[in-house]
């Protein structure tokens, strides 16, 4: 499990990986209507989207000439439990941190 972890967070490292996620969240599309609106190579899209599937976040599947992705948002389960696991603690209050620092620290610092 660890090893899927470490895939899934740097699949989702990057941003434009993000935003292909943003995107097949929508529809199945083809790989040319994914790189459609960056200003990036084909190639390098392709190499992202690679690195999606090796994380099992997308599939791909040839039909016709044309290449597919998927969403696999099965995949962002383990993730998902992982920060879920993190979500015992009770959320900080940053404004009553914030006057704790104004009462412990002494002035200018």
């Amino acid at each position: 499990m660890p090893a899927d972890l470490d895939r899934i967070f740097a699949a989702l490292a990057d941003p434009t990986r993000r935003a292909i996620l943003t995107m097949l969240l929508e529809d199945d599309m083809a790989v040319t209507d994914v790189a459609e609106p960056f200003a990036i190579s084909l190639a390098a899209i392709s190499k992202h989207l690679a690195t999606l599937a090796a994380a099992g976040l997308i599939s791909q599947e040839r039909r016709g000439r044309v290449n597919w992705c998927r969403l696999e948002p099965a995949a962002m389960r383990a993730a998902t439990v992982w920060i879920q696991g993190f979500g015992q603690f009770d959320p900080v209050d940053l404004d009553a941190f914030e006057r704790f620092l104004a009462a412990e620290l002494p002035p200018g610092d």
